[in-house]
């Protein structure tokens, strides 16, 4: 839990690994040095466990297949091809590159979703603190005069009694009760469901589906580019896909490949709507003229720029509806407190 592998650490070590490979350095010699410098212990222990596989002759890619955690199907495959046709550096530049290209579309998806986590916190952290600082005082008066309350104000201190009186059960419970939800939405069961309605949904369904498309087109196109079988390519795409409708979508077009089909025939004979008509169309003249590896990865490139782009587009328009919020949730607080005072001048006039 606390000596975690970072992925930064992974693609360091896969670009080290290639450039002292590339300058005639032995691989053992590599991994020795590699192990040493490796910032965290678990990283280090791995690496320690390789370099042993490595001198006792086994290959590297077996030596990695031992850790699927680290190294997931994708990497083994580049790594297995690159053995075998004698261009490891190759491969493993290759793995570089898609490292450093995920490395990027993770810092925007991240950078999206930063500006309405932070806002949300920073409003639940405020609103705590006036539940339970604030607002008990307030209350104190407003049930010490003879009035009639406005519903608002019924409401915030019915609030502020539950979080005064029942919050170390209240806001526990709550933390409890997300923590749940998110690990249902994450079950085998549920997960399939949820990524299909995360695909539909307005606005933040287009950017989903740019992210996986991003992926899965640059995976592709490295993969054949390093010399992979197109149905081993599609077989490991669908392993390593995190979206569970994509992930059945390449099952299906892998076994119509096996059969003999293009995969632009199997595309628009499986009638799959995750698919753009325009990336059909970028697949049929690759596989016809030979360039589909180069077509793949330019469709990689073209969904990385359209994610952020989107991203952009996405924090323009949350702006302005997380203010909307924040300002309803602070003109509801004012009108709680206000109505009453009101209230109390006007019968002392």
């Amino acid at each position: 839990m606390f000596d975690r592998i970072s992925f930064s650490e992974k693609m360091f070590f896969t670009k080290h690994l290639a450039v002292m490979l590339k300058s005639g350095v032995p691989i053992a010699d590599v991994l020795e040095t590699l192990t040493v410098q490796a910032k965290s212990h678990a990283f280090k222990r791995i690496l320690q466990q390789v370099y042993e596989d490595i001198s006792k002759g086994q290959s590297l890619e077996k030596a990695f297949s031992k850790h699927p955690k680290i190294f997931d199907p994708f990497y083994l495959s580049l790594v297995r091809v690159g053995e075998e046709s004698g261009t490891l550096e190759g491969s493993l530049e290759y793995l570089t590159e898609q490292l450093e290209k995920e490395n990027d579309l993770r810092k925007t998806v991240q950078s999206a979703m930063l500006y309405p986590s932070l806002i949300l916190t920073v409003t639940g952290v405020i609103g705590l603190a006036l539940a339970f600082f604030v607002l008990p005082q307030i209350t104190e008066l407003f049930e010490g005069l003879d009035i009639a309350l406005p519903p608002t104000t019924k409401l915030l201190i019915f609030f502020s009694k539950v979080l005064r009186n029942q919050g170390y059960i209240v806001i526990p419970g709550l933390g409890l009760l997300l923590a749940t939800f998110v690990f249902i939405l994450r079950s085998r069961l549920i997960k399939p469901w949820r990524d299909s309605l995360l695909l539909k949904l307005p606005i933040f369904g287009y950017f989903f589906r740019c992210v996986a498309m991003a992926t899965l087109s640059r995976n592709l196109g490295i993969m054949l580019r390093s010399g992979l079988p197109i149905t081993a390519a599609l077989a490991t795409a669908a392993v390593t896909e995190g979206n569970t409708v994509y992930k059945h979508d390449l099952e299906k077009i892998a076994t119509e490949v096996r059969k003999g089909k293009s995969i632009e025939k199997a595309l628009r004979d499986g009638n799959y709507p995750e698919f753009p008509l325009f990336v059909l169309r970028m697949i049929g003249v690759g596989e016809k003229s030979g360039n589909l590896e180069e077509n793949l990865v330019y469709l990689g490139e073209y969904f990385e720029a359209e994610v952020e782009s989107t991203t952009k587009n996405m924090t323009t328009l949350l702006e302005p509806l997380l203010l909307l919020f924040i300002g309803g949730v602070v003109a509801f607080i004012a009108l709680s407190i206000i109505t009453p005072i009101y209230q109390i001048t006007g019968s002392i006039r």
